[in-house]
């Protein structure tokens, strides 16, 4: 089956070159990104991903067109995942960038480009086996106004999953520049300790993930205490129980961190009691 994308509205065959060589986003990293996840047509946590793309627009200077809405954005996606007929079940990647040329040029360009693919039953389900990770120790992300946005200037992320795949990990943890763990190639890092829920302060350069923001506010709803805070790998080591998450995945949990194994009574609770209502 061919699978289609759609770019500044228009659907194309995705076999087709819609790129040029002096693409900003590939020539300096100078575009933005939302992944989300469509359950049965609906996009879970949709107004917090638009929030995250609108606030990261202006903050990275983007001079955004009348025309680009929240209402066109999700009509583009709906029919996008129609014509790849994976609407009960898809990721979508939006993507968008700063037009063609050089540093100094087409600095009020704006691009858009959709892509979505089904996603199977394995990303929507509870991990029993829990993920084996480690700490990857080559690179440190700043602690800066953009840290936490997601952009295409992601180079220690995929030097960290690179790491990963060597080393027959799931997932690899990313230090920020004092040396405190920022969060995941793909994911936020929460740990628990003494019932009490901890994770990377946005502060410590974590990217600001939508499911994060999400999980949080219904942990404290609940009574539970959540602290953001800077996380040292030591903490990670006297953990009782740590888990990722993000919006495709939900959580997932991790059961080997480094020398360290950790149970899922309370994760795998999260997960049927916030999780599982949101994706069905």
């Amino acid at each position: 089956m061919n699978q289609f994308i759609c770019l500044d509205g228009k659907i194309r065959n995705a076999a087709e070159p819609v790129l040029m060589a002096n693409n900003r986003g590939f020539r300096y990293g100078d575009a933005l990104f939302e992944t989300m996840r469509m359950v049965a047509g609906n996009i879970p946590l949709l107004s917090l991903h638009l929030e995250r793309l609108f606030t990261s627009l202006r903050l990275f200077s983007y001079t955004i067109p009348k025309h680009f809405t929240p209402e066109l954005l999700l009509t583009y996606i709906e029919t996008l995942c129609r014509k790849n007929r994976c609407e009960q079940a898809a990721r979508i990647r939006l993507t968008v960038f700063r037009g063609h040329g050089g540093i100094f040029e087409n600095i009020d360009a704006f691009n858009y480009l959709i892509e979505c693919w089904p996603l199977n039953a394995a990303a929507q389900a509870f991990n029993e086996n829990g993920l084996v990770t480690a700490v990857f120790p080559d690179a440190h992300k700043s602690c800066d106004l953009f840290s936490n946005s997601k952009t295409a200037n992601y180079l220690p992320y995929v030097m960290a999953a690179l790491y990963a795949k060597r080393h027959q990990l799931n997932e690899c943890f990313i230090l920020n520049e004092k040396g405190h763990i920022a969060d995941g190639t793909i994911s936020n890092l929460f740990f628990i300790h003494q019932n009490i829920i901890y994770t990377p302060a946005l502060t410590e350069g974590c990217v600001a993930g939508v499911m994060r923001k999400f999980l949080i506010n219904k942990l404290q709803q609940s009574g539970l205490v959540v602290k953001e805070t800077a996380v040292k790998l030591q903490d990670l080591e006297n953990a009782d129980e740590l888990f990722l998450t993000n919006a495709v995945a939900g959580i997932k949990w991790v059961k080997l961190c480094v020398n360290t194994v950790y149970r899922n009574e309370q994760t795998a609770a999260f997960y049927k009691k916030f999780i599982q209502p949101v994706f069905q």
